[in-house]
Parts: C-alpha cells; sequence; structure tokens
C-alpha cells in the first residue's frame, strides 16, 4: 500500500504542479479541479444512492460543474444563483415526474454530494484566481505535510486512538504529528524563495494549525460518510489513495479555511 502511495505520489504531484502553476491558454487549475470535482462527485452520489436515480445524478454533476466554474463569472450572484437552483429544479423535476419511492432522500443526498464536492472545491478555484498560485499551494502543501506526518507519526507512535468509532486507525500522536508537519511546511512559505506569501513567520503558524485541524476535521468526516455507506474506500481509480472522493476529504476544508483566512484579514 505505501508503495503505491508513493508511486502515485510521483507522477500526480508534478502534474497538479503544473496544473496550479500555469494559467495559459486555459485556466488549468480549475480543468483539474472540474474533471476531479466531477469524478469524486458520482463517487458521493454512488456511495449514497443517488446513482440510482438517473435525473438526479444528472442535475447534481451538473450543478458540481457550474459552481466549481462559477469564480469564473464576474457577478457576485453567480454562485448563490447555483445553490438555489441546484436545491428546487431537481425537486420541482420529482414532483413532476410524481416519482415518489426515494425521491425525497435522494435529492437530499444530490444536494449534499454538490455542496460538500463542488461548491467547496469552488473555494479553491476562487483563490487561484484572486489571491494567486503561492497561496493554493500553500493550502495543498500544509495538507499534504499534515496528512503525512499524520500517517507516519501515527503508525509508529499511535497508542491512544482519536476515534475509534469513526477512524478506529487514528491516533491523537498522529493527530499532533500532523499539526508539527503544518507547521514545518508552513515555514517554508515565509522564506525569501518564489513561493513567498504575506505571511509573517507567527501568520502562518496559526494558519497552518487552522489548516491541520480543519483538515482533518474533513478526513474523519468523510470517515464517517464511508462507514454510513458501508465501504472502505469510495472508490479504487487512484492506487494506493482509493477514490478521488478519498483524495479531497482534508483539502477541500483546508482550501476554505485559507480562502476565508485570505479574504477576512489580507484583502
Amino acid at each position: 500500500m505505501l508503495r503505491k502511495r508513493i508511486i502515485t505520489a510521483l507522477w500526480g504531484l508534478p502534474l497538479l504542479i503544473v496544473a496550479v502553476w500555469f494559467d495559459e491558454p486555459l485556466p488549468w487549475f480549475t480543468v483539474f479541479i472540474a474533471i476531479w470535482g466531477l469524478l469524486a462527485a458520482y463517487e458521493f452520489f454512488r456511495l449514497v444512492g443517488v446513482s440510482g436515480i438517473y435525473s438526479l445524478t444528472v442535475f447534481g454533476l451538473l450543478f458540481t460543474l457550474l459552481v466549481i466554474l462559477s469564480p469564473h463569472c464576474t457577478s457576485q450572484f453567480a454562485a448563490p444563483l447555483l445553490v438555489m437552483l441546484a436545491v428546487v429544479l431537481p425537486l420541482i423535476w420529482l414532483v413532476l415526474r410524481q416519482r415518489v419511492e426515494g425521491a425525497f432522500t435522494g435529492w437530499a443526498w444530490m444536494v449534499a454530494g454538490f455542496l460538500y464536492v463542488g461548491w467547496m472545491l469552488s473555494f479553491l478555484v476562487d483563490l487561484r484566481l484572486e489571491a494567486g498560485r503561492n497561496w493554493v499551494f500553500f493550502a495543498l502543501f500544509v495538507t499534504f505535510g499534515s496528512d503525512t506526518a499524520a500517517y507516519f507519526i501515527g503508525r509508529v507512535l499511535g497508542k491512544h486512538r482519536l476515534t475509534p468509532q469513526i477512524s478506529p486507525h487514528k491516533s491523537w500522536e498522529g493527530a499532533v504529528g500532523g499539526l508539527l508537519g503544518a507547521t514545518a511546511v508552513s515555514l517554508l512559505f515565509t522564506l525569501s524563495t518564489p513561493l513567498q506569501i504575506t505571511l509573517s513567520i507567527g501568520q502562518g503558524i496559526v494558519l497552518a494549525l487552522l489548516v491541520s485541524v480543519f483538515g482533518q476535521i474533513g478526513d474523519l468526516a468523510e470517515s464517517l460518510l464511508k462507514r454510513n455507506a458501508g465501504v472502505k474506500e469510495s472508490g479504487n481509480s487512484i492506487p494506493g489513495h482509493g477514490g478521488f472522493l478519498d483524495r479531497m476529504d482534508s483539502v477541500v476544508f483546508a482550501g476554505v479555511t485559507v480562502h476565508l483566512y485570505y479574504t477576512l484579514t489580507l484583502l
């Protein structure tokens, strides 16, 4: 498993870096996130049974794509309008079709998947447009640093279970390791390098801790989803890492955290 994780990272990480770095002739990061979001959304709908209702799956994937692209729209009403339409239109469709069995539950899960995958990923797209590539790199690499440190320190030192009923392999030792890993990576972005961002060392540490905490909560939230769905992984598309939904759990929470920090404190 570890070998597969490393091999996947060796080809996946450069692809992600290229997508974040270049924005011509296309916004490659948006393209990357849109493709990832659609695949992750489909995995979500399959997990919760929405894929059994074809029209809801189509609605969910369509609005997931549109909301990921919405930061490119200059109107401030684009995202709220899409959220409203995503909630209302599928419900109207189900009422007109007089679909009864499982319809409302399927609609609720469709809205949840659209918000969890599409709307939250849109914060990363908006961060790339508003703040620039370095802030996206900060969100991603601090999250990777947190996840990696938590994984290895948890394997070596983990004795006290963090949430045994949700994710029995996670430990308090691993969680603390994640905080330390996130902090160490964040300091690299305060140095005078091409990746430097406008954060003091203290601000970088605070933001890194927030990213790690909320990223780990996101990881646990998806573990709770999978436990309720009775599966270990959302898919097997990424060797050693599970599915596309599995790999976005902590990243989406980190993206929202960094975006809000940038918007509220630096704009």
